[in-house]
């Protein structure tokens, strides 16, 4: 029998590496990794990073989720005119950190300073919901990077929590709090 996960995620590698996309993981800080998805022409084993000759996009993915999973239909389409990177946030896919922080304020940060050690000066970020709320932290703090932002099915409103009693409740409110945000 074949796992359906497996060949889905094998055929999306494979469509990757058609569009001229692959994996790189960037050492954010020690004991910090993140996974990017990046134009292959601009990394290599034998010179050092180059940067982009397209203008950038950054897809963010949304919570419970990874890059790949999330944008790789999109990263086929786009691939022929921008530059896509496609990072894994922080706690999700192949993005690890061994500090407890998972604010949107941190995530931006680690993003921020991924992209920069790729060579990245300028960029679009589009992000989707928990992606989102990332790419509008990265906007606020970064606005020399950040040159439009684009998202869809976040949470703009303030709902009076914190992101993640809202997104991972520990209460029965909570969880109520949570099937009721629109």
């Amino acid at each position: 029998m074949v796992n359906t996960v497996t060949l889905l995620c094998s055929m999306g590698k494979w469509t990757l590496k058609m569009a001229g996309v692959k994996s790189y993981t960037v050492e954010i800080e020690p004991g910090t990794v993140m996974r990017f998805w990046v134009p292959s022409k601009t990394i290599s084993k034998t010179k050092p990073i180059s940067k982009p000759t397209k203008p950038v996009v950054v897809l963010l993915h949304g919570f419970c989720g990874d890059g790949l999973a999330t944008w790789w239909s999109q990263i086929m389409a786009l691939a022929k005119n921008y530059a896509v990177y496609v990072p894994d946030l922080i706690f999700f896919g192949g993005s690890t950190a061994d500090k407890p922080n998972r604010s949107p304020t941190f995530q931006a940060e680690c993003l921020v300073a991924g992209l920069k050690k790729l060579g990245v000066e300028k960029c679009i970020v589009v992000g989707f919901s928990y992606g989102g709320m990332v790419a509008f932290k990265m906007a606020e703090l970064y606005s020399e990077l950040v040159q439009a932002v684009f998202v869809t099915s976040s949470i703009l409103e303030n709902v009076g929590s914190s992101w993640s009693e809202i997104l991972l409740p520990s209460s029965v409110e909570g969880l109520r709090k949570l099937l009721s945000v629109e």
